[in-house]
């Protein structure tokens, strides 16, 4: 994905800030200003940096999770590894020898300290907040370089454009802005675009559709879809050009049908066509082995949180859960646990966005919206 940098960069960026403004890292600040010879040199001195989230402890080294293979830097919004699962390690070099590979919520293999990195994660936090965009020679102007060589370092670091990144951003904001049942034209104003006719130049590369078909349930917009027995009961897998829309568990074939014209009622749906029978087949495989994972592209429609949400589902591997609280304190909301529960039961693809991985904090399984049977079925296979 051209933009899987781009958006674990920024959910970064957006935890450290709403820590610093919650108050989270302050005492952590204010030791270190304390003592500027804090040398992380022992593993207990590592392992406290890593559970007080020291931000001060990025560059001086990184930690490894033996459970995942996954290796981070001090601060990363990870969920909290056992300290028994973790090793230490001086820099990326070291962790991808030793076979772990790098974190794509915090980039570690991207050295922090670099005034580059620091100033492209900069003007990120300054498109992200403007309400237009800015011109590529107000960043290059802040970031304190020439538009020319900040546009290349820009492209290099985050994997697009400035320009590129601010219209996703602006597409972010449309999705969520068309469904609240926003007029069309306020959602385009309200989402930073100046005119509506700009807009409709990228309308359909933004939204996979024209607005109004978007807001209106897709009519014109083509959707395969097939319905299969499972271990879990019947399942809907349908697909748009742009990659899965939806998996569906359901007890008959009229439901789970009448569910797929509810979210795209005028939408053109086309059962078991042949083309489509491999995309299904790999579903199927998907849901008998989850811990394999489904190496297929989904088309993930919700509001900005939401998706925000979904990706941080996604990081969690089979096998293992997370609180409701755990997730909403990872996404950097820590007292938005109750809209981390409503992203989840917004989720319409189940297994590959993984909500089932989701518990209550007591350790009770929590909510489904496909049931908590199916729940307790699917966690009893990805432990396997």
């Amino acid at each position: 994905m051209q933009y899987s940098v781009l958006y674990k960069t920024q959910e970064t960026i957006e935890w450290n800030h709403d820590r610093n403004h919650a108050g989270g890292p302050t005492a952590n600040v204010g030791r270190y200003l304390m003592n500027s010879k804090r040398p992380y040199a022992t593993d207990d001195s590592r392992w406290q940096a890593v559970v007080d989230r020291d931000l001060e402890a990025r560059g001086h080294f990184l930690y490894g999770v033996k459970t995942t293979g996954i290796y981070c830097r001090p601060g990363c919004a990870s969920r909290l590894p056992r300290r028994e699962n973790v090793r230490f390690f001086d820099d990326a070099q070291t962790a991808e020898a030793a076979g772990f590979r790098p974190c794509k919520r915090c980039t570690p293999q991207i050295e922090p300290a670099d005034p580059a990195v620091k100033a492209v994660i900069q003007a990120c936090r300054m498109i992200e907040e403007a309400e237009q965009p800015p011109s590529l020679d107000e960043l290059a102007d802040a970031a304190g370089f020439s538009k020319y060589h900040f546009h290349r370092l820009f492209k290099r670091i985050v994997g697009v454009t400035p320009a590129q990144y601010a219209a996703e951003k602006r597409s972010d904001r449309l999705r969520g802005e068309l469904q609240t049942d926003s007029a069309v034209t306020d959602a385009i104003y309200n989402a930073g675009y100046e005119s509506s006719s700009r807009f409709y130049e990228t309308a359909v590369s933004s939204l996979g559709m024209k607005p109004m078909e978007y807001r209106d349930g897709g009519p014109g917009v083509s959707i395969r879809y097939a319905i299969r027995q499972t271990y879990l009961g019947l399942v809907l897998i349908a697909a748009t050009e742009r990659g899965i829309c939806r998996i569906d568990f359901g007890d008959t074939q009229q439901g789970l049908l009448q569910r797929l014209r509810e979210n795209f009622p005028r939408a053109k749906l086309q059962a078991d066509d042949p083309q489509f029978a491999a995309t299904v087949n790999q579903v199927l495989a998907f849901l008998d082995r989850p811990q394999e994972g489904l190496d297929l592209p989904l088309d993930i429609q919700g509001t900005a949180f939401q998706r925000r949400v979904w990706d941080a589902l996604r990081d969690i591997p089979a096998g293992k859960t997370i609180s409701y609280g755990d997730l909403a304190r990872e996404i950097g909301r820590p007292k938005a646990s109750r809209a981390v529960a409503g992203a989840c039961a917004a989720n319409q693809i189940a297994v590959a966005v993984p909500c089932h991985r989701v518990v209550r904090g007591g350790g009770g399984l929590g909510g489904y919206r496909w049931g908590l049977a199916r729940k307790e079925a699917i966690l009893e296979r990805e432990a396997e």
